[in-house]
């Protein structure tokens, strides 16, 4: 009787554990994928706006299924394109990455953000030029996770822009592939590899830059269901191509590239797709090639796969928040994302995945729509008032060339100058500092030296520190009223971004997957550098060496 006892308590034993183990098995089991999406000037609202039109297989999906970051922001300006795709990925500010915008001025040079001469460019003869992430200073959560396995994990980016796809890939990266608006090609650089693989020669070869130029944009549905926008013939939008026409539906490609041809367009044509459904189409079929070529997902180790859309970045910039044409890519673009989410499914399986998707930056409505709601807005003359105050220098200490450069919001004194003149930089400061205080438009005027000295005192002072690098962002910081935008690029309409303000922050964060909660949301403030520590967090890793955001634990359940 005791051993059958025994033998009974054994087995009871025995079997507990076994469960036990696997319960624990399966609670750390990693993702066999991890996709980040990164949608160009997305604002968080368009998920509201456009949730009626939207399928139920793309943005609907990754709400019903996953979990809504509804208040997540930007925590830092310049909102920009590259400092957005090196926050969300490092989980830090450009304080700390770098990344202080596109371009800054360094040691007295006009920089690209990715360029790099050391490197050449590969799929393409003759191209817009290479690039590398080595102007990055931290790393990407997909370089911890190959750190974390000694390379065993493949991490791959892929986006219209260079900078979209370089800076998410990260240093450790595979590759990075990005659109060339020289060839019509997808390329990469020697940077990550000395020859292209034959799917990406095979890729090319499709020649689908080629097709969609000869192709119709015509609106998904019938043009008049277009409630949420303005009407199709307005003057708040930009015409394609440097095209005379207004800008309205529907949009044959044929027709406008010759145009712009006649209208001395100075870009390729190719660069024409970029504000078009079809260029986020050509990077939703090359992310798919990627993946099922590379067999990401089916290794023992996470993979990494980096989507960056950037159409809808260049048609907010040309048409604006308020057109048709940003309302109808982002119906497209919802077809796109179902497309990639049922390869996922296909390829490496429901509930084996992980998706987040958010933007790089959001945007301000056109500023003479803003006007005609009676909502205050404005268009800055930089252009203008740069040589106001160039003249306004000369006057004050002598007619030399005191500004190194001009960037928009930022000032460069040039410091080597001014000493020889035995004068002060803080004398040229303050100068600065009262005369753009007096400009219409002007929220305020910064020098960043003393807000270095003396923190930042508000919000937005904060805000701007968050984006300073000493070594690359300038001495003046010009901060704008909300709604204003440069009236070189916009005047005749469009949009931009830039700003601390919350039609430029406000963008959405979405997780979905593997042991995401379902159907879930919060309406607590997060910032985007909190989406990498999340991720790693997910991963069991250690989070990107130069992180300061904290793991969103409503995401991970806890």
């Amino acid at each position: 009787m005791k051993k059958s006892y025994s033998i009974f308590a054994f087995c009871i034993v025995y079997y507990s554990l076994l469960f036990c183990s696997q319960i624990f098995a399966q609670n750390n089991e990693k993702p066999k994928l991890i996709v980040g999406i990164v949608v160009d000037q997305m604002r968080y609202d368009y998920l509201t706006k456009y949730n009626e039109k939207f399928g139920d297989g793309g943005f609907r999906r990754l709400i019903k299924q996953g979990f809504n970051c509804k208040n997540a922001h930007y925590n830092y300006a310049p909102t920009e394109t590259a400092p957005g795709h090196a926050s969300i990925y490092t989980g830090t500010t450009p304080a700390t990455h770098g990344i202080v915008g596109n371009f800054w001025f360094e040691n007295g040079k006009n920089v690209y953000c990715v360029t790099d001469t050391t490197v050449q460019l590969l799929g393409a003869l003759a191209g817009e030029g290479a690039a590398s992430p080595r102007n990055l200073f931290m790393n990407t959560f997909g370089d911890e996770l190959k750190i974390s396995n000694i390379g065993k994990s493949k991490v791959f980016g892929v986006s219209l822009k260079d900078r979209g796809a370089v800076l998410p890939a990260g240093h450790t990266g595979d590759a990075a592939y990005w659109f060339d608006a020289v060839s019509g090609n997808f390329v990469t650089s020697t940077y990550y590899m000395s020859k292209i693989p034959t799917y990406l020669e095979k890729f090319n070869q499709r020649k689908l830059s080629d097709k969609f130029l000869k192709d119709t944009w015509k609106t998904l549905y019938p043009i008049e269901k277009y409630t949420e926008s303005t009407a199709d013939n307005t003057n708040f939008e930009q015409s394609l191509g440097n095209g005379k026409d207004t800008p309205t539906f529907p949009y044959v490609m044929a027709d406008i590239v010759e145009k712009a041809k006649k209208n001395q367009f100075k870009k390729p044509v190719y660069e024409l797709l970029r504000a078009t459904p079809f260029g986020n189409t050509l990077v939703k079929e090359m992310a798919l090639t990627i993946l099922t070529e590379e067999k990401l997902g089916k290794n023992n180790q996470t993979d990494v796969l980096a989507i960056s859309f950037s159409s809808t970045d260049l048609a907010g910039h040309i048409y604006g928040p308020q057109s048709i044409e940003v309302q109808d890519i982002y119906l497209r673009l919802d077809r796109d994302i179902e497309e990639i989410l049922e390869n996922l499914d296909k390829e490496v399986g429901e509930d084996s995945y992980v998706v987040f998707l958010t933007a790089d930056h959001a945007a301000a409505y056109t500023p003479n729509f803003l006007k005609s709601m009676k909502v205050p807005a404005g268009l800055f003359d930089y252009k203008a008032q740069k040589e106001n105050f160039k003249n306004h220098l000369n006057t004050k200490f002598g007619a030399k060339d005191w500004v190194q450069k001009f960037d928009d919001q930022n000032i460069y004194f040039d410091k080597k100058l001014i000493a020889e003149n035995k004068l002060e930089l803080e004398t040229f400061e303050e100068e600065a500092i009262k005369f753009y205080r007096k400009i219409d438009g002007v929220f305020d005027v910064f020098s960043m030296n003393e807000l270095v000295e003396e923190g930042g005192k508000n919000h937005a002072q904060q805000m701007w520190l968050n984006g300073y690098y000493h070594k690359r962002s300038g001495d003046i910081l010009i901060s704008l009223k909300p709604n204003w935008i440069d009236k070189g690029w916009y005047e005749k309409g469009g949009s931009s971004h830039g700003s601390v303000y919350n039609h430029d922050t406000h963008v959405p964060v979405l997780f979905y997957g593997a042991k995401i909660p379902r159907g879930k949301y919060t309406s607590r403030r997060i910032n985007i550098t909190d989406i990498a520590p999340t991720i790693t967090n997910i991963l069991g890793i250690q989070k990107p060496n130069g992180s300061t955001g904290e793991p969103i634990l409503e995401v991970l359940g806890e």
